[in-house]
């Protein structure tokens, strides 16, 4: 069973609590470490936003959420109406000074408590709600405040939210999230690598061919299509979630788990990063749009329809991408994602070089090198594909097979999700698994110059149809270098 470690007692306030984040996410998390017993009787969950309700209707609203987000089974009797108790909302404008002081007075009830505010809003309003926390002197030394994604739409834009957040509060107040670093699979990388000798002596371009790193989703736009069109898959997913996710793969060792050791190792892989020019950006990205189609079994409407317009804006992306160090000198990753994918996946495959030579007949297999793919969802773990003899007579006859772990069923329990953990990080005032602002920047220089690569040299993304793993130019991307994408629906 796992370790259950309590936090200190907190007052979170949640800004943008009547928000699509706060009700599928935020209060789902919350409502699990608190049963867990892990947040104290005496926390409080505090709702803020302009939405006009009572406190009473926030309860009901936020009881709504968790039955509709929490399965049956998983809600223990009593455990909701506890969880309920320790909600109350104000409503307030963050850009303006409406309900200000009432925040203030509720918060003054209990000055001793660690404040993190959560900022599951407009990131237009990440500065004006930081200056009103400081104008109505609610910012102490307990004090955190959680920046959602996407921290800006470019390098300038993200150094005036960081610029504007940075002049309230402290840097190590400032906790920048990206969800896919609270999975259990992205910290069992950690883990693998420098727990392991086996595979650390093997993480290199002597052993490693290639690594993918694929994060698709069913979903379209979903009612974002005004957001989504002035982002794009770019901006939306791969600046953020699968550069964090390339930085934890390439990063050197820490000298240990501080959260700044960490987080100084993921950035020298971001400054690595080789710069995407115009001259190239045709030969090793892909930008597509996806069209109708069906997706499980039902048809869906393509982009276009759904935007109810014409629109260049990409739904798909793939790229590969080169990180100039020794470690991994001629070894590429290649990137994608994209929506309306033929299933919801999220994983990281490293694939390592054949063998030079057999000792085998060729008849006996086909020479598959080994590979190690780490499940980030749907289900979390790891599979190492190794060669094995196929059992029984007949002479020497080899086969792939999968040294397969899932953690849920390994452990024998339910894992946490990425929010429950990086929420109590945060009232820890852990930053390890939190971008510190010079690698959110770092990130955009890099994707800046992929997009003005884009632009200098303009193309119309390649339409795909809903359900398909993207267009054609994605497989031509990776397979004119002899490799092939790694799909296995499951």
């Amino acid at each position: 069973m796992a370790t259950i470690i309590p936090v200190a007692s907190f007052d979170c306030v949640v800004f943008g609590a009547t928000g699509d984040l706060t009700t599928r996410k935020l209060l789902p998390a919350l409502f699990y470490r608190f049963q867990d017993e892990q947040i104290p009787e005496t926390s409080r969950i505090i709702g803020a936003s302009r939405t006009e309700i009572s406190a009473e209707e926030f309860r009901e609203r936020a009881r709504d959420a968790i039955k509709r987000f929490v399965p049956p089974q998983d809600i223990r009797e009593g455990a909701l109406d506890g969880f309920i108790a320790h909600l109350d909302y104000v409503h307030v404008d963050g850009a303006g000074e409406e309900g200000w002081s009432a925040l203030a007075a509720l918060l003054a009830e209990r000055p001793d408590q660690v404040r993190p505010y959560y900022l599951a809003t407009s990131p237009d309003l990440y500065g004006p709600i930081c200056r009103n926390l400081a104008k109505h002197g609610l910012i102490g030394e307990k004090s955190r405040v959680v920046l959602e994604k996407p921290i800006g739409k470019d390098l300038t834009s993200a150094r005036a939210i960081n610029d504007a957040v940075g002049e309230v509060f402290p840097e190590h107040q400032i906790f920048r999230i990206d969800h896919y670093l609270g999975k259990e699979t992205v910290q069992n990388l950690l883990a693998l690598r420098f727990a392991n000798t086996i595979f650390e002596r093997l993480w290199t371009a002597d052993v490693i061919d290639h690594v993918q790193i694929t994060v698709a989703e069913t979903v379209g736009v979903e009612g974002r299509a005004g957001y989504y069109d002035r982002s794009g898959a770019l901006r939306d997913m791969l600046q953020n979630h699968l550069l964090q996710l390339l930085c934890l793969t390439a990063m050197e060792s820490p000298l240990n788990l501080d959260a700044n050791a960490v987080r100084d190792e993921k950035l020298k892989v971001l400054r690595a990063l080789k710069p995407i020019t115009a001259n190239d950006v045709h030969q090793v990205t892909v930008r597509g749009q996806y069209g109708a189609g069906a997706v499980n079994g039902q048809p869906v409407e393509g982009y276009l329809k759904e935007l109810d317009g014409p629109s260049r804006t990409e739904t798909f992306v793939a790229m590969k991408v080169e990180v100039q160090s020794w470690r991994w000198a001629g070894v590429p990753f290649y990137l994608r994602t994209g929506k309306r994918m033929p299933q919801k996946l999220s994983e990281i495959v490293v694939q390592f070089r054949a063998s030079p030579f057999s000792i085998f007949p060729e008849e006996s297999f086909g020479r598959e090198p080994n590979r190690l793919v780490i499940r980030l969802q749907p289900q979390e773990g790891m599979k190492l594909e190794v060669m094995t003899k196929d059992p029984g007579p007949g002479g020497m006859r080899l086969r792939p097979t999968n040294l397969d772990i899932s953690f849920e069923e390994t452990f024998k329990q339910r894992y946490p999700d990425a929010y429950e953990r990086l929420l109590m990080d945060v009232v820890r005032g852990n930053a390890t698994l939190f971008m510190r602002r010079d690698e959110v920047e770092a990130a955009w220089a890099w994707a800046d110059g992929v997009l003005k690569a884009w632009a200098d040299r303009p193309e119309t993304p390649r339409p795909y149809p809903a359900g398909t793993w993207g267009p054609t130019a994605a497989i031509a991307l990776i397979e004119r270098d002899g490799r092939t994408w790694h799909e296995e629906l499951r």
